[in-house]
Parts: C-alpha cells; sequence; structure tokens
C-alpha cells in the first residue's frame, strides 16, 4: 500500500484504544474507511455516496412521489432505479412499458385500489392512476324496447345497449404526436380494464383526446359552436 505522507491520519483513530492510536500505518488505512463512511473530503475520487448521508435520507427510498409542490426533478423521493424493488412490496409487478410517472402513482396507490378490485369505482381510481387524467365508467343504461312496459323511444327506451353484463369505458389521453405511444398507451387502458373487470362482463372503450375533432360526438364535433376547420376567427 502506497501512502501518501501528506496526508492527516484518520479522525477514526481517536475512537480506537491508546495502544492503536500512534501506528501510522493503521492512521492512513482507517482513511478509506473514513472516506467511504463519512464521505471526507480529499485528493481520492470516489463517485459512491457516502453511507451516513444514505442512511440519513433512507426515507426518501420509500416514498415515490414525494412532495408534489415540487418539480419532479426537485422532488427528494424514489430513485427510478429502486422503483420495482419498492413496488415488490406491495405485490405489484411494473409493466416494462409504464412510464416512470405511472410506475410511481401505482406504487403509491395500490394498496388503497386492492380493496377495489372488480369494482366500477375500482377500475375507474385504477384507470385514473394510470392515465392522470378523467376516467368514467358507465354500467347504467336505459332499458330496452318492452311491449307495453317501456317503448317510448328516446324518452324512456333506447335502441340497442341494453346488454346483459355490459359497460363503456371513457378515458381521456393526452394529445400526443407520435402515434405508437398514443398507441401503447390505449393498449395498457386496455390491459387495465381487462386485469380489473369481473370476468364475466364486456366493454366498449372510448378514447378522448382534448382539443380534437371526434365524428359523431355532439358535445365535440359541432362545426361554428365547438369545433372549426382551419383558423379560429378572432371574435370567438
Amino acid at each position: 500500500m502506497v501512502r501518501n505522507p501528506t496526508r492527516s491520519p484518520s479522525h477514526l483513530m481517536d475512537y480506537l484504544p491508546a495502544i492503536y492510536q500512534e501506528d501510522p500505518f493503521l492512521g492512513q488505512f482507517l482513511l478509506a474507511i473514513e472516506k467511504v463512511l463519512l464521505g471526507i473530503e480529499d485528493d481520492v475520487k470516489f463517485e459512491a455516496r457516502e453511507l451516513e448521508k444514505t442512511i440519513a435520507s433512507i426515507a426518501t427510498f420509500f416514498d415515490p412521489i414525494g412532495n408534489e409542490s415540487q418539480p419532479s426533478q426537485n422532488r427528494q423521493r424514489t430513485p427510478k432505479e429502486f422503483l420495482s424493488w419498492l413496488a415488490s412490496w406491495v405485490a405489484l409487478s411494473l409493466r416494462d412499458d409504464w412510464e416512470e410517472e405511472a410506475q410511481r402513482r401505482f406504487i403509491s396507490r395500490i394498496v388503497s385500489l386492492y380493496k377495489k378490485r372488480g369494482t366500477k369505482v375500482g377500475m375507474e381510481e385504477m384507470l385514473k392512476t394510470y392515465t392522470g387524467m378523467g376516467v368514467e365508467v358507465n354500467d347504467e343504461f336505459p332499458d330496452p324496447i318492452q311491449i307495453g312496459v317501456v317503448s317510448t323511444v328516446g324518452v324512456d327506451t333506447r335502441i340497442s345497449e341494453g346488454l346483459p353484463h355490459y359497460f363503456k369505458v371513457k378515458i381521456i389521453l393526452e394529445k400526443l404526436n407520435d402515434l405508437s405511444r398514443f398507441a401503447r398507451k390505449k393498449q395498457i387502458a386496455r390491459a387495465i380494464i381487462e386485469q380489473e373487470k369481473p370476468a364475466h362482463t364486456f366493454y366498449r372503450l372510448e378514447v378522448v383526446v382534448p382539443s380534437t375533432i371526434q365524428v359523431g360526438n355532439k358535445s365535440r364535433a359541432t362545426i361554428g359552436v365547438n369545433t372549426f376547420l382551419g383558423d379560429i376567427p378572432e371574435e370567438v
């Protein structure tokens, strides 16, 4: 071992019995231990974080979200490479195609969602956790035509959509220029629904993207009212 005679002995020598405090080799040897444990400043490059600071901030390893009032890049929260380990604590398998923020939201909420599995509320909250946006699950439809019971179309009856064990899911996704990313988000939403819905039910998924025309949707495709072709008039 090559020793630098200009380096002061380790401060850890002060904690040893007097018989060892005069040993120059031990004083230099303990500098390496002090570097790892306490992170002393010297001319030795050591990129690993000192253990004392790591232990002091151990709570951040168990907080996937952190302080939401701060920008995500400035939050004290679980390191990205630690998320899979933290998810295993709550019996959650993270999908590789989930974005990091979605993974963090799921880890933070999954325990409270477990007791709602298989319910309408549970599915809505699960999808909201993934998308971070609006979700609506509708399983209540007007009765189908029943002669002599309900038979006034548009008042107490609608044609079709009277199937048993059927529901609709409407989710709002942010507008994405990357079509492959958008398709992946939609695919993941379907996977969540398939996992959360009761086995005997079936559904239709409707994806809404804000600020886009949706033909057939009266609330989003009325030309001159809430939809314009070309440039938006100045008075609007």
